[in-house]
């Protein structure tokens, strides 16, 4: 399927489509449902995919640059795709494959990401505030600067994870595992730290209930 045929048809609906390397870049696809579809390799630089259904879709190596995301991306492949720029805030990125990516600068505000996989991925300087992170996994990840302010963060996993600098006031970090993880003057007042594993954990200069 050609971008032309996509542009003359105005596609709103495609069912497991085919788009592996198509180039849909700058293309009004709100609403479109790509559900289970393959985009391995596709260029959406610029394109409107606000709620868009893209449950289950294999977008790796995808180039989302500038795109508006907005969409529901429950359980999809996101592996080296491209967001610089990207519009995530209030996805459904539930369970969805982040293993790598980079998100450094991204805005994930409200985003639901519980039991996302983003094993050392790269969310430096990522808005991530009020974001669902219920069962998230972040081992070796990179989330320094990021903002985790009244985020729920239960039963995260952040093993060797670098929060240097993290904002995480009034986040709930119940029962997360920060075992070995760099907490360098992160920022934890009024964190719900209920059970929270931080052996091995640095604590050098992180503000906890007013206290240093």
């Amino acid at each position: 399927m050609t971008v032309k045929a996509m542009k003359l048809w105005n596609l709103k609906q495609i069912s497991v489509a085919d788009l592996e390397d198509e180039d849909l870049s700058r293309l009004d696809l709100c609403r479109i449902n790509l559900a289970g579809a393959n985009l391995v390799g596709a260029n959406l630089t610029q394109s409107n995919l606000k709620e868009a259904h893209l449950e289950g879709s294999n977008l790796m190596g995808a180039n989302l640059m500038q795109a508006d995301i907005r969409a529901n991306l429950m359980g999809a492949n996101l592996m080296q795709a491209e967001f610089t720029d990207a519009d995530l805030r209030g996805s459904n990125l539930r369970g969805a494959n982040l293993m790598g990516v980079n998100l450094s600068q991204v805005s994930l505000a409200g985003a639901f990401l519980s039991g996302a996989n983003l094993i050392g991925g790269n969310l430096q300087d990522a808005d991530l505030r009020s974001a669902d992170l219920r069962g998230a996994n972040f081992s070796r990840a990179n989330l320094s600067g990021a903002d985790l302010s009244d985020a729920d963060l239960h039963g995260a996993i952040f093993i060797e994870a670098n929060l240097e600098e993290v904002d995480l006031r009034f986040a709930n970090l119940s029962g997360a595992n920060m075992t070995g993880a760099n907490l360098l003057c992160a920022e934890l007042e009024g964190t719900n730290l209920n059970g929270v594993i931080f052996e091995k954990a640095c604590l050098l200069g992180t503000l906890i209930a007013g206290k240093i």
